[in-house]
């Protein structure tokens, strides 16, 4: 199992029947094709969708369904489309049950940073920030480093996205949570130690005396 699959399938874990849920760009959206069997959520996107299906096979986009990305996605039948407008009134009205979003970097205090590199030219903060003070629950799907660089800090070099705290951080090494008192490492990827974690990561973390691992085949 490639890391990014690993990690949307342990972030569908975390979903729940009737969830609404919004998807960010990029990793997150191989979520919507991870869920158990019996997990039925609704799928959210900032641009105007309720219904969201995973991407559909080559052929068959329908070059006016896309993801805030841009990229081709499906629909559910009876799913609902609306503007920008509606949208973002269920984002910042707090009826998202749950955001997956990918990261740059996290710090100790949970705090997330993925919307710009300085020196790089992007179009704006889009949804970002909406979506992390507005929802529900906050999840970060993300790859553990970057080119060997650990992207869970001490301290967020790159623009905050929001003050607020996340809920969970998913990796390809391990399930982080942080709390009041700091990272709390909850679990561990299959074949991946304790000590692993540790050395890729550029926070400190609190390690409970017992750590499992993810529950996800392999």
């Amino acid at each position: 199992m490639d890391e990014k699959t690993l990690i949307a399938k342990r972030v569908a874990l975390e979903l729940r029947p009737g969830n609404l849920v919004n998807l960010g760009i990029g990793l997150p959206t191989m979520v919507a094709a991870h869920l158990p069997a019996g997990v039925n959520v609704f799928f959210q996107s900032e641009n105007g969708i309720i219904g969201m299906a995973p991407v559909p096979e080559p052929g068959a986009e329908n070059e006016d369904l896309s993801d805030a990305g841009g990229s081709p996605i499906g629909a559910v039948p009876g799913a609902a489309s609306f503007d920008s407008a509606m949208s973002f009134g269920l984002i910042r009205g707090g009826h998202l049950d749950v955001t997956v979003l990918g990261g740059l970097q996290i710090d100790e205090e949970g705090r997330l940073a993925n919307w710009m590199v300085p020196g790089k030219m992007v179009p704006g903060m889009g949804g970002a920030m909406d979506l992390v003070s507005g929802a529900k629950r906050v999840i970060v799907a993300m790859q553990h480093s970057a080119k060997g660089t650990p992207k869970i800090v001490k301290r967020c070099e790159l623009p905050l996205t929001s003050v607020r705290r996340v809920d969970l951080i998913v990796t390809e090494l391990a399930v982080i949570e942080p709390t009041d008192k700091g990272l709390v490492l909850r679990e561990v990827a299959p074949g991946v130690a304790v000590a692993d974690v540790m050395a890729q990561t550029g926070a400190e973390l609190i390690v409970p005396p017992v750590v499992p691992t993810m529950p996800i085949g392999t």
